[in-house]
């Protein structure tokens, strides 16, 4: 299972490299942002339920604290790309960047176990559950899926003119 989320997540962080390489993809990707940013969302956190409610993993703090940026991501991602809402993008934004950041610290947590004074003793933040092809942990794991709805969200533009922001039509 492990194996398959950082598939799927490896795959994306390439497609995005690509997708800021090529300006004719850059393009056609950016009308697409939107709704695969909700796809990438909702992935994690299937993948996250996945590990604590079918592999009884029990998350540590930060896991919690990651989960806590990423749910809203996963429903309010998919209701602006059904809508057509790129308003959401500044408040998506502010989201998946505090996700990122303390995935970044929980990723640092690892590499440096002896400094970890938050956690539970019993469930500790630098304890590593998974390492996918050895190396890829599930914080690693969310550190990139933050990266990547950061990547799309940074590239998402409408396809066509939207409306006007709500305060604008005033």
């Amino acid at each position: 299972m492990a194996r398959f989320f950082a598939l799927l997540e490896l795959g994306g962080i390439v497609g995005l490299i690509a997708t800021f390489a090529n300006r004719s993809l850059r393009q056609r990707v950016a009308e697409s942002a939107l709704p695969l940013a909700a796809l990438v969302a909702m992935a994690a956190m299937l993948g996250s339920l996945a590990f604590s409610e079918i592999a009884d993993f029990v998350p540590c703090d930060f896991c919690w604290y990651q989960r806590i940026a990423m749910y809203p991501l996963a429903v309010i991602l998919p209701i602006a790309a059904g809508r057509g809402d790129w308003w959401i993008r500044p408040y998506a934004l502010a989201l998946a960047g505090t996700g990122l950041a303390l995935a970044v610290y929980h990723v640092q947590l690892q590499w440096f176990p002896e400094q970890s004074s938050s956690c539970d003793i019993t469930n500790p933040c630098s304890g590593r559950w998974v390492e996918a092809f050895g190396w890829m942990t599930i914080p690693q794991m969310s550190a990139v899926a933050f990266i990547l709805i950061i990547g799309l969200l940074t590239l998402a533009s409408p396809a066509v003119p939207t409306t006007p922001h709500p305060q604008e039509q005033q």
